[in-house]
């Protein structure tokens, strides 16, 4: 696919990856709805876009409520066209300081699942039934090397994701016919607000920028070697020659 005149859908646009991201996708040709759950800091990132001659949106709602993923993909289309793109990049760590198994309340570990797999599943269901329908579209899910090994104290996040993992494969068989590529992408290490919360005594000169991170998933998409089902990691992927 190129990203260019592409109609697409970010989740945790307002900060980190997820807003480094939309502003590449803009930057790149892409008509862009920025989706959150605070509108202030959506709106903020928005501002920024048009500036480089992209074109964005904001609309707030958080992914882990079931009663707003019909309106948000509604309205979405509406902005931008039926969806080309949707990238589950919205998450949530559960409560920090990130805390063992045992002492995970089941709600908290219910609220990391409803955002961080849920959602996402919630919200594919609407759109690759339409994506499946024009023949053609991605999805891609934001992932995690917690996806792949066992941290002690990212019990709650460390299974949501490796669930979102499975979950992209399985989308991946399943609409393998229909025109719909399924990509997990593991952005790697990031300077961003949610790893200082995870790690606060992490050096950040150690870690990528959400920037650069941005350009590299853009580019990732664009790669034609690149099958539904695969699951990459950006740091490891090198451009084709």
């Amino acid at each position: 696919m190129t990203v260019r005149d592409q109609a697409a859908l970010v989740t945790g646009a307002s900060r980190g990856l997820g807003a480094a991201l939309a502003r590449e996708l803009a930057a790149s040709g892409a008509r862009v709805v920025l989706v959150a759950r605070e509108l202030e800091p959506l709106e903020q990132q928005v501002r920024r876009i048009p500036e480089a001659g992209g074109e964005a949106h904001a609309l707030r709602a958080d992914i882990g409520d079931k009663r707003a993923v019909h309106a948000l993909s509604a309205v979405a289309a509406e902005l931008v066209g039926p969806l080309d793109l949707l990238v589950h990049n919205a998450s949530t760590l559960g409560p920090t300081p990130l805390r063992l198994l045992l002492d995970t309340e089941c709600e908290d570990l219910s609220r990391v699942l409803e955002v961080n797999l849920v959602g996402p599943f919630r919200l594919s269901r609407i759109i690759a039934g339409a994506m499946a329908a024009r023949g053609r579209g991605t999805l891609v899910h934001v992932s995690s090397d917690a996806a792949v090994n066992a941290y002690p104290r990212w019990g709650a996040y460390s299974v949501s994701k490796a669930a979102q993992d499975h979950l992209s494969r399985i989308w991946a068989e399943e609409l393998a016919t229909l025109g719909v590529r399924v990509l997990s992408i593991d952005p790697g290490e990031m300077d961003t607000a949610m790893h200082a919360e995870a790690v606060p005594d992490a050096d950040r000169s150690s870690l990528a920028g959400p920037d650069a991170v941005a350009r590299r998933i853009a580019r990732i998409l664009e790669d034609p070697r690149i099958g539904s089902g695969a699951r990459v990691e950006a740091a490891r992927w090198e451009a084709p020659l």
